[in-house]
């Protein structure tokens, strides 16, 4: 049966759909059979971050209206055999949509998969809640800001009340010259304050920003995401040291 792990944060703009693309990528790279559910319903837009916009064909609506199968609605991804995304779509839907319909979903694509990505509406309305009582794990994506931290911690308190098997912590944007001249908390004083299993720092690029789908060539990106996957996976500690090339002599 599949990992069913949500991927959430406090606050949008946080890069939390871009987390959940690439975790899906690379861990389908190390042979798992990945899906990537998109519950964020108005402002979806995991199809377009995964390149897969111009396949979509039938969204997780029109299953659950019944005008396709389930597997009819799964898009295989262009850059991953192993990997497959359950769009979202119409506007129309929302007050359908019930925890109990999405969990109905999940519970039929975990026999076929190692991993299931749940995309959650930022913030902590009904979205949040129907995303993450489908899931077993949940993922806090922050960046190392006050605002992102605080609304984390309050994420984070409501995760606690759902007993899930694990929480972990995502630092996003990560800043390893703004690190060391102590401008932005390092990744051990945010694990230390959100009180959480910190498994992954992420940094901040330019090719990031600039990229669509997983265009992430030799880029520290790619090197943080793939320490991040295997973090999850095997259960290792080893983070990515953001502040690695800005330190000792020629730093």
């Amino acid at each position: 049966m599949a990992r069913r792990i949500v991927i959430t944060s406090g606050k949008g703009g946080v890069g939390k759909t871009t987390v959940t693309a690439n975790l899906g990528y690379y861990l389908s790279l190390m042979g798992n059979r990945v899906v990537l559910i998109d519950i964020d319903f108005g402002l979806n837009n995991l199809d377009v971050v995964a390149g897969i916009e111009g396949k979509v064909l039938y969204d997780i609506a029109d299953v659950l209206d019944g005008r396709c199968r389930l597997k009819q609605a799964l898009v295989e991804s262009d850059y991953s055999k192993n990997l497959f995304i359950l769009p979202s779509g119409r506007l129309d839907v929302n007050a359908k949509i019930t925890g109990q319909n999405i969990k109905l979903i999940i519970d039929n694509l975990s026999p076929l998969f190692d991993y299931v990505f749940i995309d959650c509406p930022a913030g902590i309305d009904v979205g949040f809640h129907r995303a993450v009582a489908c899931a077993d794990e949940a993922v806090v994506v922050v960046t190392p800001n006050a605002t992102s931290l605080r609304d984390a911690d309050k994420v984070i308190s409501i995760l606690q009340s759902y007993k899930l098997d694990k929480v972990h912590l995502v630092i996003n944007r990560a800043r390893g010259d703004l690190m060391i001249g102590e401008k932005m908390m390092m990744p051990s004083d945010i694990e230390g304050l959100l009180k959480t299993d910190l498994i992954g720092v992420l940094p901040e690029e330019d090719v990031v920003f600039l990229s669509t789908g997983y265009n992430l060539p030799s880029s520290e990106s790619q090197k943080a995401y793939k320490i991040l996957c295997k973090n999850l996976h095997k259960g290792s500690k080893r983070i990515y040291d953001v502040t690695q090339k800005y330190s000792g002599f020629f730093g």
